[in-house]
């Protein structure tokens, strides 16, 4: 299947290296690009693509207000922040705003590909390792509600999601059927009111429920 991706950046000549990177692989295809937030939802609107990268320092809107805009559509895209600053508060803000992910710009083309791909498909979590870190330096004694109504299982999933496990990882870690595995998934994001792996964990990391250190 092809995947459709959207790039923006109010830098020209880095939506020029990504739309290159992207588009030397055989099953991603660039099919818009914007300058800056307030450009990329009507894009989007007309491309549908299934990942955007977005850049969070842009000027007029930023990525964390289009990302936040871009989730609220009717059949949202995947958010894929790219940025230059790995322990960025915008980071951290556009991944609570709804994006999936995020990565360095100095990451290798074949990072980026993969993390393309591993945000698509929303079965493992992209780089748990520096979301984590992130967490670390946030507050972690939020109200979130749904953490209470998990059952004991769906804490044990969620826990793994944390440490970035597939659903087959986490099968194989329970002892249990991947389609298990995916309706515990789904009962995790339903209670959580998530709307991926990510925002899950991140929730899970504010409350407590799961230490980030």
């Amino acid at each position: 299947m092809m995947l459709k991706v959207v790039i923006a950046d109010d830098e020209a000549l880095i939506r020029t290296g990504l739309r290159i990177i992207v588009d030397s692989e055989p099953d991603l295809s660039v099919v818009g690009e914007a300058a800056d937030g307030a450009e990329v939802v009507p894009v989007v609107r007309a491309q549908r693509p299934d990942v955007v990268l977005m850049d969070v320092r842009m000027p007029r809107v930023d990525g964390i207000q289009a990302t936040r805009q871009l989730v609220a559509l009717d059949d949202p895209p995947k958010v894929l922040v790219v940025t230059t600053f790995e322990n960025d508060d915008y980071v951290y803000d556009a991944l609570r705003a709804g994006a999936s992910g995020f990565l360095l710009k100095r990451t290798k083309p074949d990072d980026l590909v993969r993390a393309v791909r591993v945000v698509a498909a929303g079965e493992a979590l992209l780089f748990p390792a520096a979301i984590r870190a992130l967490a670390a330096t946030r507050s972690h004694t939020a109200q979130v509600p749904g953490i209470g109504r998990l059952t004991g299982r769906e804490g044990d999933v969620l826990r793994l999601m944390a440490r970035g496990l597939s659903n087959g990882e986490i099968a194989a870690e329970l002892v249990v059927s991947q389609e298990t595995v995916k309706t515990h998934v789904g009962n995790v994001l339903a209670k959580l009111d998530a709307r991926d792996r990510t925002q899950a964990v991140i929730a899970a990391y504010e409350s407590g429920f799961v230490a980030p250190g």
